[in-house]
Formats: structure tokens, sequence, C-alpha cells
């Protein structure tokens, strides 16, 4: 094939405006490989399992240039696992599963939320109205933070769940959402760097193996710990995305109403419907839909030509 040299409308004022439905509402007009431009560069979005295992090979596609400023200064965090390639990227994600991949530690953490809600229930009976979104949001923090070890005063939780949630909200979006998104994840870091020169300091003491101790006393690929802030960003990393569980969360309730015939199944002790109960809700409604990454050297993905320009 030779080189694309065709001129391509940019579709960066698209993706604004669109977010998450941006890409997938173009894969289902025109399929994939689909080609176009992105903030004045090419770009080819590719879909399906063996797109996924190509993108995940260092090899074909890096992580680090491809990430925008505005994303890392709202949703990752300067200096993230997610701008790291190579070993660096290797020995950060081993620290990462070494908490997320161990199912007694996911089990710990179902429980820590389930008994946040339990919590919570009896204090909504009185209430004429309950918004599903910012309860959920507040249970979710306090479980992970529970979890990971992190003190948090009952009048602190729903500040920093807004703040967790400002965070998704406002990376893929113009405007005072994205504002408040920055402003939110200067105040976090902040925070949390506070919190592991606590843990490093002696003055806090969270539980051993806890996500705030592993993260405080980790050392990367060069034997050093983390900088205080880049450690914060880490731990934010473990707290907003389970925080971001709001969003699915509140779709389920979404679905449920729109359709009452499927909570009594869900009562029903069905693993296997349940499972798919939660496939289907992903597929439905689905949250980020599209990573990025661009190709290190010029490469090819079943007959379509990525050159290293080019977005994925």
């Amino acid at each position: 094939m030779s080189r694309d040299t065709s001129p391509l409308a940019d579709r960066t004022a698209a993706l604004l405006l669109k977010g998450y439905d941006w890409l997938p509402g173009l894969v289902r007009r025109h399929g994939v490989p689909l080609r176009t431009r992105l903030a004045g560069r090419p770009a080819v979005a590719l879909r399906g399992p063996e797109a996924v295992r190509f993108v995940y090979d260092e090899r074909h596609v890096v992580r680090g240039p491809a990430i925008p400023e505005p994303v890392l200064s709202t949703l990752f965090g300067k200096g993230a696992v997610h701008t790291l390639d190579g070993e660096a990227h290797r020995v950060r994600k081993a620290m990462f599963l070494s908490l997320l991949a161990d199912p007694a530690q996911v089990a710990d953490l179902t429980e820590r939320v389930a008994d946040a809600w339990e919590e919570a229930v009896p204090g909504w009976a009185g209430r004429e109205e309950v918004v599903l979104f910012d309860e959920a949001a507040v249970v979710l923090t306090k479980g992970v933070c529970r979890w990971a070890g992190v003190p948090l005063e009952e009048a602190d939780a729903r500040p920093l769940a807004r703040d967790l949630v400002a965070m998704v909200d406002g990376f893929a979006t113009a405007g005072p959402r994205h504002w408040r998104a920055r402003r939110a994840r200067a105040r976090r870091e902040f925070w949390a760097a506070g919190v592991v020169e606590e843990v490093r300091d002696d003055a806090l003491s969270p539980p051993e193996g806890s996500a705030l101790d592993v993260i405080a006393r980790h050392r990367d690929a060069d034997g050093l710990l983390l900088e205080p802030r880049v450690a914060g960003v880490e731990l934010l990393n473990v707290l907003r995305p389970t925080v971001a569980v709001t969003w699915f969360l509140s779709f389920a309730g979404h679905l449920l109403h729109h359709r009452p015939d499927v909570r009594d199944r869900l009562w029903a002790d069905d693993a296997a419907y349940l499972a798919a109960f939660v496939h289907e809700l992903r597929r439905f409604y689905p949250f980020a839909p599209f990573v990025g990454g661009r190709a290190p050297a010029d490469v090819s993905f079943q007959g379509c030509l990525l050159y290293t320009s080019r977005c994925v």
C-alpha cells in the first residue's frame, strides 16, 4: 500500500463536542480501519481483539507522546504510569498489578464498598430526593479510601468525591467542566502528595500492603522512590478510577428503571446472567471507548500502514 497523502478533514472539534460517542459513532458509520485527522495529524482507528494486542505491543505503539496535555492535567496526572513506556512502564505497572490483580485484594475492596453502601442507605430513607450519581460517588470514595489505607474524615468524603468525579467529567470537554477538572486535579495532587509524605515521615502508618503503603514506598526502575507529587498522582490513579465506577452504577440504575423485568433475574443466584448483564451494560453504555498511542516506526496492521506521525 502506498503512503496515504490524501487530505482528510480534521475532526478535533467534533471530538471535543461529542466526547465519548465521537469515535464509536464514526466507526459504526464507516467501519475500521478508519483514517482521519486529530490535532492536525493523521490518525487511524482500529478495533477488535487483534487490534488490542497490536496496540499494546510497544514495538507498534507507544503511549507517552500520545496523551494530550489537557488529559494529563485532568484525568491521569503528569508523570503517571500512562505516560511511560518500556522498562519504566513495566516496573510501575507491576506495582499496580500487585494491588489490583490479587483476588483477595479485589474481594477486600468489594467488601469495603459494600460496607459503605450499608452505612449510607439508612440515611436516604427520610430524604425527599436521592441523586444516585452523587451518593454512589461518596460511597465509592469512602470504600476505596478505607481499602487503600487513606485516612478520610466524614466531612471530607463528599468534597473528595466531587473532585475525583470532576477529573473524569472534564477531561474530554472544553469550557467550565474542563477548568473545574484542572482545579480538582491540582488540589488533590497537593493533598495526595502530603499524605505520601506523612507516610514517609512516619506520621501516618497505613496497613502494610495497602495501596497507600505500597505506592509511598515504591521504587521505580531507577531504584529511587517516586517524587511525592508523582506518588500522589499514582495514589489518585487508584482512587479516581474506582470512583469513576459511579458512572456504571448510574447507568445500571437507568437500565433497571427502564427494564424492571431484569431486576428479578439479577436477584436470583445466577452468576452467568449477572456476568452477561455487566458486559451488556458496558457495551450499551460505553465509558471509555478508545485509547490513543503513536507508532514509533512505520508498521502495518492487517494491510493498513501506520506511519510514525500517526495516532492510533
